[in-house]
């Protein structure tokens, strides 16, 4: 009888000890979310048991999942847990280079996983690669070594059937089918402040919610007839005055230069020479101010989100993606892209890197980019170092020749995303070496600091050659150049210099130049869904109702986003916002929600001349 009962038996101890280890992997997933300090992820489980519980429950059933289809226990035990180690990295490194967890629209990403790898190099301890190899080689020696044990087919017939029906049940939860289930495991539906959803659920739970969610939540009161009001209110207002008349239509070009900020104003830095002559000596003579980057560091893609289409990522739920969560779903969508088409401009653009990379490859198209120019494509492909992404100089010779190719025929309208001065900054020669030395920085970040600005010293000298260009084009042309974020250097960078306010924290160069009258204006701190209007003001041509929507928010609120709001007289919040002010938004996110997840009544309202 217990020779019966063994085999029994030792299943039983092998599920239990699963149990165990998906315990420690939901706990070693909740740590990496806490940036790695245990004593936070053991207060969080003791504080939310219920969660932890849950959580270790998912573990287990990806374990028994994993066992059913591998059916040697220790290496289906081996894969799980090299994919939780991997995970819990990434997690780890997002939050350290962002400030933001880990989405389930970052898996995208995956297919551009070498490219990652890539833009990570130098950011891993050697100790932390050293000791992650060290455990996984344990636990591939254990596999061997360990006593063989197999599930029987019956068995594991039965822990596939248990683990998808409640992988399935998970994912039901998380969407909040069963609210008694959710309420009695204390969580809370915290999707406008991400980084306190996944601190107070947990990462398991946190992550799950955000499956299938809508990037914006409908207003009240949304519907054809509300469009209809909105787009008359604003569609009747009368064309203001021009901020530039050229003589004939004009190229427009958008650099939206990859982290391009003035690291002068890190004023207690020495740098040996100013990085930026061109742009500084630029900004006494043309009209110059800051944009205010809805990120900081990263998440590039959500700034030239704003860029394009003019809307806000403020009136998103936090942590969105719309390139990859919702523009690629969408057949089309109204942009500066097709409000320039339609007036007989040609859309072009061009980006240094991988034209997959946030979808763009997907996105592009949709908006209306006639012809989209990645790096296997350019023509003009220099590197300034080893490791380095093709150059700033690069791109704006690549941009300028397609516009000149352009020039004899229809206006052109480029928008050029620029690569050079991506993270990571630990590699002096990434640009061939510093010529620039810096005082006054912590010994321990002094080369990244010297790394950046050689970086945008670079640039500078890429911008004067764009200018000069431009001056030679028989075509009125403007450009508008403005940095996506402040780069991803260290917090402690930004901290020892005083740098931790905010609005300074988002603040990027704003420059316009031409080759025509566009005055010398300063345009102060304006969001960059702002950009469009802008644009067409100084290309002396009129705005569709949309634009001048957004110029009516302008006027108010110059800078919108989720972690600073300006009106005229500088920082504020929604508390203190007027009636006007308050309507204003509400417009705003009324049309939002239309474009992206509504039925898209205003695209023939708000958008035509």
């Amino acid at each position: 009888m217990s020779n019966k009962l063994r085999p029994g038996v030792k299943h039983g101890s092998a599920l239990l000890g699963l149990y165990l280890l998906g315990m420690l992997l939901h706990f070693y997933i909740q740590a990496s979310a806490l940036g790695f300090k245990v004593q936070s992820a053991w207060g969080w489980v003791i504080n939310q048991p219920p969660m932890f519980f849950w959580g270790s429950t998912f573990f287990f059933f990806m374990l028994c999942g994993a066992v059913a289809l591998f059916r040697n226990i220790y290496a289906a035990a081996l894969i799980i847990s090299i994919v939780t180690a991997l995970t819990g990295v990434a997690v780890f490194q997002k939050m350290k280079a962002t400030g933001l967890p880990l989405f389930p629209w970052d898996l995208l990403q995956l297919k551009n996983a070498s490219e990652m790898l890539s833009m990570t190099q130098g950011m891993f301890s050697p100790l932390v690669i050293i000791l992650t190899l060290l455990v996984l080689s344990g636990l591939g020696y254990l596999m061997f070594k360990l006593p063989k044990l197999r599930f029987p087919l019956v068995l594991r017939i039965v822990l596939a059937v248990c683990s998808i029906s409640a992988v399935a049940l998970f994912a039901q939860v998380a969407e909040g089918k069963y609210p008694a289930l959710l309420e009695k495991l204390s969580y809370q539906n915290i999707f406008w402040d991400q980084k306190a959803n996944y601190k107070y659920n947990g990462f398991v739970l946190a992550f799950a919610s955000n499956l299938n969610k809508q990037l914006i939540e409908e207003p009240e009161g949304y519907g054809k007839k509300a469009v209809q009001e909105i787009a008359e209110r604003y569609g009747s207002l009368p064309d203001g005055p021009a901020a530039a008349s050229p003589e004939e239509t004009p190229n427009i070009i958008y650099v939206m230069n990859e982290a391009f900020f003035d690291v002068t104003r890190l004023t207690d830095y020495k740098l040996s020479e100013d990085p930026l002559p061109f742009v500084h000596e630029s900004q006494k003579q043309r009209p110059s101010g800051y944009v205010l980057s809805p990120e900081f560091g990263g998440s590039t893609a959500n700034v030239e989100f704003e860029a394009l289409t003019g809307l806000s990522m403020s009136l998103l739920f936090d942590g969105s993606v719309p390139f990859q969560q919702n523009l690629t779903k969408q057949t089309d969508m109204p942009s500066i892209v097709s409000i320039l088409k339609d007036r007989g401009y040609e859309a072009l653009a061009v980006h240094p890197y991988d034209k997959s990379f946030y979808s763009r490859n997907k996105v592009y198209p949709m908006l209306g980019f006639e012809n989209f120019t990645g790096q296997d494509e350019m023509k003009n492909r220099d590197w300034l170092g080893s490791r380095s992404y093709l150059s700033d100089m690069s791109a704006m010779k690549e941009a300028v020749e397609q516009v000149k190719e352009a020039e004899t025929g229809k206006p052109v309208f480029m928008h050029l995303v620029t690569m050079q001065n991506h993270f990571p900054y630990t590699n002096k020669e990434i640009h061939g070496g510093n010529n620039i030395s810096a005082e006054g920085v912590n010994p321990e970040f002094k080369d990244q600091v010297e790394t950046y600005a050689q970086g945008i010293k670079y640039t500078d000298d890429a911008l004067s050659y764009l200018n000069d260009a431009i001056q030679q084009l028989e075509r009125p042309t403007l450009v508008l150049l403005w940095g996506d974020h402040l780069p991803g250097l260290p917090n402690k960078i930004y901290a020892e210099a005083g740098w931790t306010d905010e609005r300074l924290r988002h603040e990027t160069p704003l420059l316009l130049l031409a080759n025509y009258d566009i005055g010398s204006k300063p345009l102060g701190t304006i969001s960059p869904s702002f950009l469009g209007p802008t644009a067409l003001n100084y290309a002396g041509l009129s705005l569709p109702p949309f634009y001048k929507m957004l110029e009516a928010v302008r006027n108010q609120l110059p800078g919108v986003s989720k972690k600073v709001m300006l009106n005229q007289s500088g920082t504020t919040d929604e508390a203190s916002l007027t009636d006007a002010q308050k309507q204003l938004l509400n417009d705003y996110r009324m049309i939002q929600y239309d474009l992206m997840e509504g039925e898209g009544y205003s695209k023939e309202l708000l958008f035509t001349k």
